[in-house]
């Protein structure tokens, strides 16, 4: 729960009657996509089927693909490369964050030692674009 007591994305909270009529498909519909293995809902000690608010996107986006022609093996694969594109993007984000720590952490190095050994610290340069570094040790 957040804040202001609504369910956080991932919470399952919604019953499959809920989640059908949410996403306008049947319950039928949502029980084939499980076995499927297109969405898989948490569920409760007694076996209910919970749905949660991202469960609900993915359902939603399921039924639009399929409405638009797609085949169940399609939406599969869709799904597949969704997964990994978020997964590359977010991989991506933390090599950024590192590439920044690393640059820091060479700027300090450099501004600590100063005039005191300046050929045995790495070089920093940076790509016209900014995009790359390249680090070696001057001889």
């Amino acid at each position: 729960m957040n804040t202001f007591g609504t369910p956080s994305p991932d919470a399952a909270v919604y019953v499959i009657s809920v989640a059908a009529e949410l996403t306008g498909l049947h319950p039928q519909t949502l029980r084939a996509y499980e076995r499927m293995g297109l969405i898989t809902p948490r569920r409760t000690p007694g076996g209910g089927r919970r749905y949660s608010h991202h469960d609900l996107e993915l359902l939603r986006e399921i039924a639009d693909l399929t409405a638009h022609g797609t085949g169940i093996e399609g939406v599969r694969r869709i799904l597949e490369l969704d997964n990994q594109v978020t997964a590359l993007r977010h991989r991506n984000e933390d090599l950024v964050a590192e590439l920044e720590a690393t640059r820091a952490a060479l700027r300090q190095a450099r501004a600590a030692a100063g005039a005191v050994h300046p050929n045995t610290l790495p070089v920093l340069r940076h790509s016209a674009a900014g995009q790359s570094v390249v680090v070696w040790r001057q001889p």
